[in-house]
């Protein structure tokens, strides 16, 4: 049946992938029911403890600005314009991470993003969200989803035709539809987790918490085999992350009480300990979170179900990307309603055009985690890196470092900017010379460029 303005739509999950695109379906006219296991987030309060803070990039500013929503969410955002680099000296060095005044991310919150999402889904008479119903199972051959309203304690349910389980990481969909046979799913954990923490505001009597780091860049301290990130919130706190092996010398597992917590924190995160007068209490009470990449296919059941966002292609968060390529298959999957007659032609070509940019953003995100807890002190890394961005000033368009393709050209797929970085640190190898760092050839550099780069 070919998707019209009127039909009624399923959405599993109401996070920030199933309610944006909640939004850009009641603009075109559908009308959407907007499913959630949890409590109404906007009532219940954020769950403190499981979440990185989140990363915007121009990807994701295109999907918003294409669901009506930037001015709404502007407010939420605190520009980073680079990396803050912690040395275990307690050096910093600031790393931009572009050269123009627009080539910034955003810090946001998680959760004050996914409110004003749903509170802008609701906005549109045509979507009913209901929370406290937990998705059971997917049955393609029934033509069924099958819930179980929390509140009720009772069961119910709807038809398939047509489904967007956006229900993240865990999805049930997902799961339902791999016991049965319909789908193959796979994840690759890495083996490192993760635990969040807080670097305190600055607080007087009378005045408002102020931050007590640099506000405008994401503070990383590199270890070598782990490293501990600060992200800025708007209440002058910082949302802190550390990243750890599971087991070995410097693991969670060898952190076997609040002494061994200390220790760690003060021989490798001194400057940030003292920023952090909850240090063990959180590390006690948080929970300490798990990371991986997730492989699926096929993404859909014919023109019955849908996954998109994390529920089709979670990856790690070291490139900033999970949301925003959430964001980006809203996008494309809007751009795509006009193009097909079917649902299951849709959904055929969304996956067809997704899959290799997602897998190009699941590999370079791994890669960036090598790059943010050790390469970023490299000396080869930093010349490199400073000759990439010479290069981009004398060749604009032809020559973008791989992190500005992903981050600020939402017009360049994840696919091509893998391909073209790959292509452009050859050239950075060739003319690089670590004897004569200042001796570079850039008529030969031209060369290189006009023929490898088209």
């Amino acid at each position: 049946m070919k998707p019209r303005a009127g039909e009624r739509t399923t959405i599993v999950g109401a996070g920030l992938a199933g309610a944006l695109l909640a939004v850009l379906l009641a603009r075109r006219g559908f009308a959407v029911d907007l499913y959630d296991r949890r409590p109404d987030p906007r009532r219940a309060g954020s769950e403190r403890g499981r979440s990185i803070n989140l990363a915007l990039a121009a990807r994701g500013i295109a999907a918003l600005e294409r669901a009506g929503m930037m001015g709404r969410i502007r407010p939420l955002l605190i520009p980073m314009r680079g990396r803050m680099i912690h040395s275990p000296a307690g050096d910093t060095q600031l790393q931009p991470y572009g050269q123009r005044q627009e080539e910034v991310i955003y810090s946001v919150s998680r959760a004050d993003l996914n409110r004003a999402l749903i509170d802008e889904a609701q906005l549109h008479p045509q979507v009913r969200v209901r929370f406290r119903q937990t998705c059971l199972a997917a049955l393609p051959e029934a033509g069924m989803l099958r819930f179980r309203d929390e509140d009720a304690d009772s069961e119910f349910t709807v038809p398939i035709a047509p489904t967007f389980a956006a229900d993240g990481t865990g999805s049930a969909i997902r799961s339902s539809l791999a016991r049965s046979g319909h789908i193959s799913a796979r994840e690759e954990r890495l083996d490192h987790d993760y635990k969040e923490l807080t670097i305190a505001a600055r607080c007087a009597r009378h005045e408002a918490g102020r931050h007590v780091l640099e506000p405008h860049a994401l503070h990383i301290w590199p270890r070598g085999g782990f490293m501990l990130i600060a992200l800025p919130n708007t209440d002058g706190s910082f949302t802190a992350t550390l990243f750890l092996a599971r087991s070995g010398a410097d693991s969670f597992d060898s952190l076997t009480g609040p002494e061994q917590v200390q220790t760690l924190f003060q021989t490798q995160f001194s400057d940030a300990a003292r920023l952090m007068p909850n240090l063990l209490e959180e590390f006690a009470a948080h929970p300490r979170g798990q990371l991986g990449t997730l492989y699926t296919r096929p993404w859909h059941i014919g023109g019955q179900v849908l996954l998109l966002g994390d529920a089709a292609h979670a990856i790690v968060p070291f490139h900033g990307q999970g949301m925003n390529a959430a964001f980006e298959d809203c996008l494309v999957l809007d751009s795509l309603l006009d193009r097909h007659d079917t649902w299951a032609a849709l959904f055929a070509e969304f996956e067809r055009s997704r899959l290799p940019n997602t897998a190009a953003i699941a590999r370079m995100a791994l890669e960036n985690y090598i790059e943010m807890r050790d390469t970023v002190r490299d000396q080869t890394y930093l010349r490199r890196k400073a000759l990439a961005m010479e290069l981009e000033r004398r060749f604009p368009g032809r020559f973008i470092p791989r992190y500005s393709m992903v981050m600020f050209h939402p017009e360049i797929s994840y696919a091509e900017a893998l391909r073209r970085g790959t292509v452009q640190e050859g050239i950075l190898a060739e003319l690089d010379d670590p004897q004569a760092p200042g001796a570079v050839d850039f008529a030969r550099a031209q060369t290189l460029i006009a023929q490898r780069l088209p």
